[in-house]
This record gives structure tokens, sequence and C-alpha cells, in this order.
């Protein structure tokens, strides 16, 4: 089976069953500030999740790009990725454990749909949870394939600081590339045996974590799955080894090609370049450049790392170049971005493989001074591999524990920063951060009517303390147009305009003038969020009913984000 028709089949099957399909969302999120990209499908969602009301209705189903960085060093194995895309579908009050889970176990093994074996599947579930437990046993699942296990395992989310979670039951099917196809699974599910492959996910989402990390109750239960493309379709191609399916292997034949190496003899080399370029091209295409802080640095180091790998291999020169075109050519038809933004990807790369040769002399050049292998690492991107490589030439030894210790104090400041940073946020829809959603939406308009139209949303980021807004601008601000900024929004804010929602299909949505910030990424019906004449925008974030909510809003900072791109930071004043 090929990735066009798994998503084909999955959207078809979810149709029959009363969702609604909606678009991929973008990987920046634009609802849930406390992670920096969208990592699974419910992101997007998270309003809705907490009871918001989707113009598409209770039933939702689509296929989410992802981009997910905590795994970073687990790739270069079978099943681990940075970039993947989630087929999901989602009950926002609906139906509960006993639809979702059926709908899970007929889409597997129906005939009609993937039709997997049954006696190699294999199911994990919250301990506790009986009633799933009891729901797999209905369906023919053997007791001693149904393993109970504890909140490490079995319990979903939040990603950020809080936000809806809940338990759930996982899905594993036996793959075990060194057998023939016809051998039979273990009559026990032991989920530490790595030939048990995770391929969905259910989860019950009931609770909401809150700032004191207390879990209450959600007003409506919701079911939230994910299913990883990549590995299902290893599954159910049989192959053991994503990067042998249809989304992976022209990358790698591009790699073999351009180095003269095997892929069975370099597989964890071309296994992270493959998957970095992949990451790369997406980022880039929704807007992300290589900068030092935040999405920027993740961007910089996924690129810095592939060329590195790449070095490794005997690749040089602009090698990811061709395996950028060849992303491209594999995900044109499903994510059209990706086509239409292919020069700014490929000058994006170039440049940034140009700047890392630069930091690579930098580097030797300290190397030779003996500078410290943390320092080489953290102030001149020098890859610790490179410079065991280099000590390892030169008989030296390098101390990987005090460079281990070093590392692990580093991310802790860097965790604290970033749970700093990004606290609060939407995904807890405090009043604080609904007001600040508002008053992003006057702040653009303002921004419009005061330097032109040629301005619109490249970025946002709001947690409870600030928002912070970055929109296409080449120039700085002067004092005298950030003054009209802030005059403007706060004369809206005095005026007590009221904030109208209105549904609507989204053709209908753009002639009626709405501004949108991702205008590929909606379904066919949006909700609308109309201030007076003064702002109209596709949104699909909480909202305070009237401005006077909003109290008194001060710009604290103007600033260059990227190349024409200004970012404000800004802040409301409760009388």
């Amino acid at each position: 089976m090929t990735s066009s028709e798994l998503r084909e089949k999955f959207l078809e099957f979810f149709k029959e069953k009363g969702h609604t399909i909606i678009p991929s969302a973008s990987l920046v999120p634009e609802n849930d500030p406390t992670v920096l990209f969208t990592t699974a499908g419910m992101h997007p969602l998270v309003p809705f999740l907490l009871g918001e009301k989707h113009p598409g209705g209770k039933r939702l189903a689509n296929v989410q790009i992802c981009v997910r960085t905590q795994d970073i060093d687990e790739v270069g194995d079978d099943v681990h990725h940075t970039f993947f895309e989630m087929l999901g579908n989602w009950s926002l009050g609906d139906y509960f454990k006993e639809e979702a889970i059926k709908f899970s176990f007929e889409f597997l093994t129906s005939e009609k749909w993937l039709g997997l074996e049954k006696e190699k599947l294999a199911i994990s579930v919250f301990e506790g949870d009986s009633e799933s437990e009891n729901i797999w046993l209905s369906l023919g699942i053997p007791k001693e394939r149904i393993k109970a296990l504890g909140r490490k395992d079995n319990w979903w989310g939040p990603a950020g600081a809080t936000g809806p979670c809940g338990p759930d039951t996982e899905m594993f099917y036996w793959l075990d590339p060194s057998t023939s196809s016809g051998q039979a699974a273990p009559t026990e599910f032991n989920p530490e045996d790595k030939r048990w492959v995770e391929i969905w996910n259910d989860v019950f989402m009931q609770y909401f974590k809150n700032m004191d990390e207390k879990y209450e109750p959600l007003s409506q239960k919701n079911v939230d799955t994910g299913m990883g493309l990549e590995r299902m379709l290893s599954a159910l191609n049989g192959l053991g080894d994503d990067y042998k399916t249809d989304v992976f292997w022209p990358i790698i034949e591009e790699l073999e090609k351009l180095s003269g190496k095997k892929y069975e003899d370099n597989k964890k080399e071309f296994r992270i370049i493959a998957d970095h370029i992949k990451a790369a091209v997406f980022l880039i295409s929704e807007g992300v450049l290589p900068l030092n802080i935040e999405r920027g640095y993740v961007l910089r180091r996924i690129l810095r790392r592939a060329i590195r790998y790449g070095k490794l291999s005997t690749l040089g020169g602009q090698f990811l170049i061709p395996l950028a075109q060849k992303v491209v050519e594999i995900y044109q038809d499903a994510y059209p971005e990706v086509k239409i933004k292919e020069a700014e990807i490929i000058t994006t790369i170039k440049n940034e493989a140009g700047k890392f040769e630069k930091t690579l002399e930098q580097g030797l050049r300290e190397f030779e001074k003996n500078t410290d292998p943390f320092i080489l690492f953290t102030t001149y991107g020098f890859p610790i591999e490179l410079t065991q490589e280099l000590a390892r030439e030169k008989g030296r030894e390098i101390d990987m524990e005090k460079f281990s210790d070093d590392f692990k104090k580093h991310q802790e400041l860097s965790r604290t920063a970033s749970s700093g940073m990004f606290k609060g946020g939407l995904a807890d829809t405090g009043e604080i951060a609904t007001k600040y959603h508002t008053a992003t939406h006057l702040l653009l308009a303002a921004l419009m009517q005061v330097l032109g139209e040629h301005v619109f949303q490249r970025g946002s980021n709001i947690n409870a303390e600030r928002l912070r807004f970055d929109f296409s601008h080449s120039e700085k601000m002067t004092e005298e147009e950030i003054k009209k900024v802030e005059n403007l929004v706060n004369e809206k804010i005095k005026e007590d305009l009221e904030v109208v929602c209105e549904e609507m299909p989204f053709k209908i949505a753009k002639e009626k003038g709405a501004m949108g910030v991702f205008e590929n990424k909606y379904g066919e019906q949006v909700k609308v969020y109309s201030i007076a004449e003064f702002s109209k925008e596709i949104c699909g974030g909480p909202h305070v009913k009237r401005t006077s909510e909003l109290g008194s809003f001060k710009i604290i900072k103007e600033e260059s984000s990227a190349a024409g791109v200004r970012r404000i930071r800004a802040v409301l004043i409760q009388k």
C-alpha cells in the first residue's frame, strides 16, 4: 500500500462513520502556545476539546503533519522521526470508548480497509481501565494479548504545562523482519519486545491538567486518536523499517547515489539525514527560518546535524539540495505548499549550509587551541561527535562524563527558561490569555491601518503575562507609528465593541474580507470573529465578549524578528 492510498482509505473510512474531514493545520501552532510545534493532531483542536463548538461538528478526522524534537537522539532507529504524519479521528463530546475502539479495530482488521492479521495484534490499556479491556475482549483479542500499564505508558498529555489529557489504549502489531511473513506472533504480549510496534493510540480525554498540576474533569468527554502514517505503512508492507516506505525511500536512493555507499551499511547516518532534511523542508515551507532561538534554533540544529552526518558519509558541498528536491517530489501532491515554496526552501538551506561551513572552520581553530568541548558545542555550534573524532585522530580522549554533566545542566536551564516562556497560554483558556488573544486581533488591524495593507501575521505567542506578535514589515517602526498603533487599539477598547462570532463557508469568509493566517489550512466551514468594521479574522481561539474587558494596551518593545519580519511585545494593564 502506498502513502497516498493509506491517507485516502483512512479519511474515507471515517467519512463513512460521519466524520467531517478537516485539513492539516500548520506546524506552527495557532491556538496552543505551550509548544513550539504541532506535535500531535490534537494541538490545533485544543479550544474545541475544551468545549468550543467546531464548525465541522462533533466528529472530525484528518492527516496532520507534526514535528516532535524530544526524541531527536532516537532518530536513526527503525521508527523514530522528527517530522511525521499523524492520521487522527476525534469525538468532541460525542462517542467515547466503545465506538472509538470498535472503529479502530474495524479499520485495522477489516478486509475492506487495512486487513491486518488479528492474530498479530496486541493491546495496552491504562491500569484500572477495565471498560477498555472488556471492549477489546469482546472483539476477540485474547486476555494474554492485553496488558494494563501505568501512567508512564498509557496516559496522554498534556504536551505543555497545562491542557486536556487522559488515559489511552494503544494498539501494537507484530513485526519481525527476520522471520517469514507466515511466522506466528507470540501468544503473550510483552511490551518490552521491540518487535511489537505501536501503530495506533486512542486517547480518552476526560481531564484537564491545571497550573497547580491538578486534574479536573473536562466539561465534555473527548476521543483523540493518533496513527503514525510511516509506522503503519511499514507494518502494512511487512517492512519492519519506516525508511523503506515510499515517503523515505526516494531520499535514501538519492543518498546512495550521491555518496556511492549502500543504505544497509550506513543506516544510522542515512536515516538521520533523510529524516532531518524532511523536517527542514516542511518547517521552512511554514515560514520558520534558521535562528539561535526557539523554532529557528530547532531548524538550525536539524540542518547542521544532517550536514554533520553527511560529512561522516563523505558527502560534500551542497548535498542537501537534491535531497530537499526529493522531499518536494514525494509530498507535492499531498502538501502543495512545499512545491509553492520550493525556491525559498532551497535558498534557505543553501545559506544555512554555507554559514555552517564557516562555523566548522572557526570550531576547528578553537579545537586546535584545546577549547573545552562543551564551549565548542554551545558557543560555536561544533558537534560533539566531530570533537571526539578529531580528538581520536590526535590521540586525545574527550571526557564525555564531564561533557554529559555540563550538557544536562544546560538542558535543565533551557527547560526552566522554556517552561517560563511557554507557561499558561491558550491551552488553559485562562481569562488573561483569552484577553491577549483578542488583543492580537485589534493589534493586527491597527498595524494594517497605520503601516499599510502589506502587513500580515507571521506568528504569535501568548502567555498569561504578555503577547508577542510577528508581522510582515521591512522597516523599523518609528516612535510615532508605535504610538499611533497603541492609541488605535486603546480607542477600540474604550469604544466597548462587541466581539461577534459567525460560522460560514471559508469561501464566503474570504469574500467578506476576513483575514486568515493559514490560507490553505482551513476546512470548508470556519469561524469568523468581527470587531465592528475594524477587524475581521478567521480564528478558532477563545475571545472576550466585548473589547472593554481588555483593560489598557501598552506596546513594550518593537524589534526585528527575521528578514522582512518585525516583532511587537505588548501587555494589557488591568484597571
